[in-house]
């Protein structure tokens, strides 16, 4: 069982022993943290809470929201929400603050409280910090039986939908001139709830939905990962779907099947995304490090320019607003849209392909095969406790200074079209290895020489 304590929120199993798994007694322990902060920032404070469909959902959702109102914080209770829809929500109600249940992509004996600021947008490294240390020392004063907050239940979903629909480049007309039957599989949380909602807006009458009622059961492993997306590749293929629809438990990870049955690539989702913008609103395009390449070939095929960022969608957030960038993401299948706001977004990822298919008039296996192809290799060097990983980061950084080299986060090496980068974990001793090229055996290859420098390091 596991409890993981970061700047950017808190994660771990349900049950067991207090500070080793998130317990009731570390929900309450953190949501005080965090609703403390939010005092002594700016006083009385109001604070937007969502959730996923996981099991354990409603348990810790009412723990944070008891606790918020014992300090005397209001709270606006959107229930089942998408992540996205939370983030559209606080700025929207003026809250100081947002609190997102849900542990993402993490199986389902997992949950986690993802952090907000005002901006709906994810905290930074040094407020988390700053709440890590609050619930460490337990600084938490309550308010008095006059002073408690108030609870509003609310729905954002239509709000968020209709923000959708009003971005320039989202085209329903089009969408549904091309008449797609679509396939969708939202793994039995929010997105079962959402997405339909979506289509329904944008004129998509046809939709084969697998996995649907939000129960928080998952049908597999909720991570959109090609391995586990069999059943609704097959259901694409026999419905004889135009594509396929995945996303995460909290909808703010987006995956496509083609009408082939084969994966698009969540890679190459905010590829597709981007060249769709890049068509109609030229500008800098965002990624991290460990994405792939094909992003920056097809910016700069743009003539624009393309930066890349730390991995964490903070930090590609960052670097978006810094470069006044027209869309970016990660190659989770995380898309970011500013016109629409600074968070990944898979409901505005949705409309936004739809659109560029409809426009494009081609089956999105065609599409697909419109842009580079890169194959990636993701593999960790697992190292013994107390290994001094940033010596080994240096070590190799030494042995490759001929190469162009990008120590942002860990080490990236490019070798002409082909690249391998380094990072270190936070909460374990291993060091994560990606690796590009346009041959998985040419990927493979680098990633086991990056293997082999580590051993003789460490030897």
């Amino acid at each position: 069982m596991t409890l993981i304590k970061s700047i950017s929120g808190i994660r771990g199993t349900i049950g067991g022993a207090p500070s080793d798994n998130l317990t009731p007694v570390d929900v309450v322990k953190f949501a005080a943290s965090y609703g403390s902060w939010l005092i002594s920032a700016f006083g009385k404070s109001t604070v937007v809470i969502g959730r996923d469909a996981r099991i354990s959902g409603p348990m810790v959702s009412e723990l944070i929201i008891q606790t918020l109102l014992g300090l005397g914080i209001d709270v606006i209770d959107l229930g089942l929400a998408t992540t996205p829809t939370v983030e559209m929500a606080v700025p929207a109600e003026l809250a100081q603050g947002g609190i997102i249940i849900t542990a993402s992509h993490n199986p389902k004996q997992w949950n986690a409280l993802k952090l907000l600021n005002a901006q709906g947008e994810f905290i930074s490294a040094g407020e988390g910090q700053r709440i890590l240390e609050i619930a460490e020392a337990g600084e938490f004063t309550f308010a008095t039986v006059d002073q408690l907050g108030k609870r509003i239940s609310k729905d954002y979903l239509t709000y968020h939908i209709d923000k959708i629909l009003a971005l320039d480049l989202v085209k329903p007309d089009l969408i549904k001139k091309a008449n797609f039957k679509v396939a969708v599989d939202p793994v039995n949380s929010v997105g079962g709830v959402a997405i339909p909602e979506l289509l329904k807006a944008l004129g998509v009458d046809d939709v084969v939905m697998i996995n649907g009622e939000p129960t928080g059961y998952f049908a597999h492993n909720p991570e959109p990962l090609a391995e586990h997306l069999g059943e609704i590749a097959s259901v694409v293929k026999s419905e004889k779907c135009h594509l396929g629809i995945v996303v995460d438990p909290d909808v703010d990870r987006l995956c496509f099947v083609s009408d082939d049955g084969e994966m698009f690539g969540e890679e190459y989702t905010l590829v597709a995304v981007a060249d769709y913008y890049l068509n109609h609103k030229p500008g800098a395009t965002v990624s991290n490090l460990s994405s792939t390449r094909a992003l920056r070939d097809i910016t700069e095929k743009a003539g624009q320019s393309y930066f890349a960022s730390a991995v964490g969608e903070v930090n590609v957030v960052e670097v978006m607003k810094a470069q006044n960038a027209v869309i970016g993401g990660e190659g989770n299948g995380g898309i970011i849209v500013p016109e629409l706001h600074y968070g990944r977004d898979a409901l505005a990822g949705i409309a936004l392909f739809l659109s560029h298919l409809a426009e494009k008039g081609v089956k999105i296996s065609s599409l697909r095969s419109q842009y580079p192809t890169y194959q990636m290799s993701k593999n960790k060097a697992e190292l013994q406790a107390g290994t001094d990983v940033d010596m080994i980061l240096q070590k190799i950084q030494e042995k490759y200074k001929k190469q162009p080299i990008n120590t942002v986060d860990g080490v990236k090496i490019e070798f002409d079209q082909d690249w391998v980068h380094l990072r270190k974990s936070n909460t374990e001793p291993i060091i994560r290895i990606y690796a590009e090229s346009a041959s998985l055996t040419t990927a493979e290859n680098l990633t086991k020489k990056i293997l082999q420098d580590i051993g003789e390091i460490i030897e």
